[in-house]
């Protein structure tokens, strides 16, 4: 199989619909757990034309105000009011309160290891963890980029210097492989949208986009683009309006986007929208905890971590470890250590890694800021998951 290859990888901005749906739903998700950190919840959303629908079971003691929360994400985004009103627009809701039935609290600070392996996973699941050495963050490249092409779209100084965009836009990015190692950055695509009464061609559009946002991006990246390196501008042409007036959305919908860019194999199922004691969030983030503590440990150059769970286990019934190659020692050692040193029992995972806790302790928001970017390799937030406080322990 060769190693020579050229990998493309997506992004989005906080503007666009699927993106927009998973910062609601997390959001609904801070706000529970923000007032009452045992609460459980589940949010899920869909959104089109001046029209969101909030679907959300919980078991809370905590009040709630689902509604605002969501038009306060949505005014936050910036779309005008003629595209999309946070204000007026219409919010239709099922709401489903289980708390008389299911609302458990459990200081799992208290419990002890008996106690903890009989907090069990309601979903069967399968999970994965990937780390690899192509950047600082121990992610793959072209997911990197594309995030950062997305952020410096969404970044209120652009905002200021191109004011006829919009907050929907999309970027693709191809990284050229040689030998397995990122060579040259192949190409570049962004699709922005833009107010309808805006004087700006696609000439313009070009010109502005690769010197306002591509030009200083790529200079920062361990790779450079050269010569042959495509640009795509909008390639279809101008999109007037964008967002939920040219495209519905949905919580969910962006899980490549979520993990690794789809370099890296992932589970499929939703992270955004659900409270920690889903094990197929939090067992995606045990997963990368795992594998990214592995490759910081030098133990090998790319590190899969897989871990299934079944309906009433406390922990994976297996966990799985694949090098690609690239392992200094036997993947099955790795994985020997992996289970030395990580607890990956739910209630162990959400205990250690603090994570009904967090929205707490960021009233500006936690779960919500992952919907956007990426929920893995995230330097800019100090994300226990992407600690490398093990890596001395592994080697």
């Amino acid at each position: 199989m060769s190693d020579d290859f050229i990998f493309t990888s997506e992004s989005v901005t906080t503007g666009h619909p699927d993106k927009l749906c998973d910062q609601v739903s997390d959001a609904i998700v801070d706000h529970f757990l923000g007032q009452d950190p045992n609460a459980g919840i589940i949010a899920e959303c869909a959104m089109a034309s001046g029209v969101l629908f909030i679907s959300a079971h919980y078991a809370s003691r905590g009040g709630f105000a689902i509604p605002d929360v969501a038009r306060a994400v949505i005014r936050g985004v910036g779309y005008p009011r003629a595209v999309f009103d946070a204000d007026a627009c219409t919010i239709m809701t099922s709401f489903m309160d289980h708390t008389e039935r299911d609302y458990r609290p459990l200081d799992l600070d208290a419990l002890d290891d008996e106690a903890l392996g009989r907090i069990t996973a309601k979903d069967q699941v399968t999970v994965f963890g990937y780390a690899c050495d192509q950047t600082d963050s121990l992610m793959p490249l072209p997911i990197t980029i594309a995030h950062a092409l997305a952020r410096r779209l969404d970044d209120p100084d652009l905002e200021q210097e191109l004011p006829y965009l919009l907050p929907d836009a999309k970027v693709q990015v191809g990284v050229e492989y040689r030998a397995g190692q990122p060579l040259r950055i192949h190409s570049v695509a962004l699709e922005t949208s833009q107010q309808e009464d805006a004087n700006a061609g696609l000439d313009r559009l070009r010109a502005d986009l690769i010197h306002g946002v591509i030009t200083p991006v790529l200079a920062a990246q361990p790779v450079a683009p050269d010569g042959n390196t495509h640009y795509f501008i909008n390639p279809e042409g101008p999109v007037i309006g964008g967002g939920p007036a040219v495209h519905a959305g949905l919580t969910g919908r962006k899980t490549g986007i979520d993990t690794y860019g789809e370099y890296a194999r992932h589970s499929g199922a939703a992270l955004s929208g659900k409270d920690p004691m889903r094990i197929d969030r939090v067992g995606a983030y045990a997963a990368r905890y795992a594998a990214k503590n592995a490759v910081a440990a030098g133990l090998a150059g790319e590190c899969e971590v897989q871990l299934s769970y079944s309906i009433g286990s406390a922990g994976p019934v297996s966990l799985r470890v694949r090098t690609f190659g690239s392992g200094r020692i036997d993947d099955a050692e790795i994985a020997r250590r992996l289970q030395q040193h990580f607890d990956f029992r739910i209630g162990t995972i959400v205990r250690d890694l603090r994570l009904r806790r967090l929205p707490a302790e960021h009233p500006e928001g936690f779960y919500r800021k992952l919907a956007a970017y990426g929920h893995m390799g995230r330097t800019d937030l100090d994300v226990p998951w992407e600690r490398t406080d093990r890596a001395a322990a592994l080697g």
